[in-house]
């Protein structure tokens, strides 16, 4: 596998949507789209979604991943789930899992972060590696090819007080967002043809 910093063939400025507009997940998901068409066709779609249940604010990744597996997905590969959580105890691991089963994979590394306060609520792509636990003061290896990131909190102080008091609110509707734009982006690649736009709601296990 190329280092993470070393798989730029296409480079994309920083993009950003507050999860509040309305056309917040069309425009994620075309943005992400054209991320993927990036991939190479021997290239397996990785989506790891770090954090953990345990931290409000720091459930985002594991939402995502949770409810990707809703979709049925056949085409790309998540890690990282509410039941199932990628964290700081056991990233190096599943790093190196997916190394060794996708050895050629593009890796989309999902994470939650703190931020200014006037870009709460807001969805991030960039590209390289994410940080994972920067914001608390945490050395976890970097991952990803590129990476979106929600700001879920003020960051600054107390980091880690902070994330335990996120409201759930904001981090499960970022999580919707997230999920369904990378659901609509890969429905599109895989199945073009066959791909209508359309809002498909989240149905939640036992609803």
């Amino acid at each position: 596998m190329k280092r993470f910093e070393e798989n730029r063939d296409v480079s994309y400025p920083p993009f950003r949507v507050d999860h509040t507009h309305e056309s917040a997940t069309r425009k994620l998901s075309e943005h992400l789209y054209e991320r993927f068409l990036q991939k190479s066709a021997d290239q397996d779609l990785v989506v790891l979604c770090i954090g953990t249940d345990r931290s409000t604010g720091d459930a985002l990744g594991p939402l995502v991943g949770s409810r990707l597996h809703t979709y049925f997905l056949d085409d790309i590969f998540v890690y990282g789930t509410l039941e199932q959580p990628v964290h700081a105890v056991n990233l190096a691991d599943q790093i190196a899992l997916i190394t060794e089963k996708h050895p050629n994979a593009l890796i989309v590394a999902i994470d939650a972060c703190l931020g200014q306060y006037q870009h709460v609520g807001c969805i991030n792509v960039a590209d390289g590696p994410v940080k994972p636990g920067a914001g608390v003061k945490k050395e976890l290896p970097a991952v990803g090819h590129f990476h979106i990131t929600g700001i879920v909190n003020v960051g600054g102080f107390m980091e880690y007080f902070v994330l335990q008091n996120t409201r759930l609110h904001v981090v499960v509707s970022m999580a919707d967002i997230i999920a369904s734009a990378i659901h609509k982006a890969t429905a599109q690649l895989f199945s073009p043809f066959d791909y209508t736009y359309q809002d498909i709601p989240f149905v939640r296990d036992g609803s």
